[in-house]
């Protein structure tokens, strides 16, 4: 007669059960992983050749080549100016559809004022290397589907943060004048506030630019100055909650930027993943309280890094956390708007830059992509970055998202 097979043990069931929480912490562990935290300070205080300054720079680059994001800390960061801000937006959010349409300006490309819900299109829902992306991602890792998926129902505002040039820009319509809404409870508070909040996510953006060139190699003023004159936009996209606040809603289908590095405060409704290039993985991106901010890479910088970093993939959403805020803020301020406001701000590059991929960065690319391919990491086919000005890689990008015909 076969052996019969035994019943588990009392201590068979405990070893079993310290296992699998084991296994449950390992990968609530690789879910959660913290983006490295870069400390701007450390870059404006001490001389630029130090160790200190040097190991912050290395830590700030490679932590765009193997996350394509970071969070920095900056004491010059007042989360009461945010607050001040996204009240505001939430203000000016809440208008009747009306009033918001006057600072609409499709003829530009909507790259100035107002752009309403159901206008953006995501690029990935019908790019096929973007869709190859996906694919290739975990299933358990992919964002929510957005084959089907209409346009984005956002809304978004643009104020331009810029230094005019000295020179004729060869794209007018991508530096055009800000508009500054016609409300007489939103019109007195506005240029100060978006100013000031904007200065805010612009310096450290810039410095954070600065950091990065140094940890690549390259001068610290590479960046810099080749984003002197760029078409900088302090950017809030706005989400109707009472319309759009079920779960699993897209508010922003995946995608990436297409500028040279995004910066983001606190929003107050949780729903931003965004994807580790080095994993796959998605995380939920919770920027600590206080004077920390989000960066993300964009497109122009991996064109500029000949792909040695890659533009963030990302998405907006309706998630369990989100529900839970608002549930919240229902009960609390029942008042108020329930709009969910992301505080952005997307850093560009001079418009009439030449961007062309750095030689040396470009073989450096080249060893990463090898090596994600001997470790299985799959990228996909190798992406040519041809030589152009920025305005014309913005009007490209521009295209493929609907706002530009």
């Amino acid at each position: 007669m076969g052996a019969q097979s035994e019943s588990p043990t009392p201590m068979g069931n405990i070893l079993s059960s310290m296992a699998a929480q084991a296994d449950k912490a390992l990968q609530d562990k690789e879910l959660s992983m913290d983006l490295p935290i870069v400390d701007v300070d450390v870059f404006r205080t001490k001389p630029r050749d130090s160790p200190e300054v040097l190991a912050e720079c290395k830590k700030a680059a490679n932590a765009l080549i193997t996350y394509g994001a970071l969070v920095l800390h900056d004491s010059r960061v007042s989360e009461d100016d945010n607050t001040t801000f996204l009240d505001l937006l939430e203000d000016y959010f809440a208008q009747p559809e009306e009033d918001l349409k006057k600072d609409e300006r499709p003829e530009l490309g909507y790259q100035i004022g107002v752009t309403l819900e159901n206008t953006e299109k995501p690029k990935c829902a019908v790019d096929e290397p973007c869709l190859q992306v996906i694919e290739r991602l975990a299933p358990s890792e992919r964002p929510l589907d957005i084959k089907a998926h209409a346009p984005d129902p956002k809304c978004r505002f643009f104020w331009r943060m810029v230094e005019k040039p000295p020179y004729e820009t060869e794209f007018p319509g991508l530096n055009a004048p800000n508009i500054v809404p016609d409300a007489e409870q939103i019109h007195d508070r506005w240029e100060s506030v978006m100013d000031k909040w904007g200065n805010t996510l612009k310096n450290a953006v810039s410095d954070i630019s600065g950091m990065a060139a140094i940890g690549l190699g390259l001068p610290a003023e590479a960046f810099v100055e080749a984003g002197k004159y760029g078409p900088h936009l302090l950017a809030p996209t706005a989400s109707n909650l009472n319309r759009y606040g079920k779960k699993d809603s897209i508010l922003a289908g995946f995608h990436t930027d297409l500028n040279f590095l995004t910066i983001h405060g606190r929003s107050r409704y949780p729903g931003l993943h965004i994807w580790a290039r080095n994993t796959g993985k998605r995380i939920p991106v919770k920027i600590p309280p206080g004077k920390h901010l989000l960066v993300q890479a964009g497109k122009q910088l991996e064109h500029l890094t000949g792909g040695l970093i890659k533009a963030g993939y990302h998405e907006v959403v309706v998630n369990e956390a989100t529900i839970g805020v608002i549930e919240r803020r229902k009960k609390e301020l029942p008042d108020r708007p329930l709009v969910r406001i992301s505080s952005t701000f997307f850093y560009h590059l001079s418009s009439d830059y030449l961007l062309s991929p750095n030689e040396i960065l470009a073989e450096q690319a080249r060893k990463i992509r090898e090596e994600q391919y001997k470790l299985g990491r799959d990228e996909g086919e190798e992406v040519e970055y041809p030589s152009m000005k920025v305005g014309q890689q913005v009007q490209n990008e521009l295209k493929h998202i609907a706002l530009m015909a």
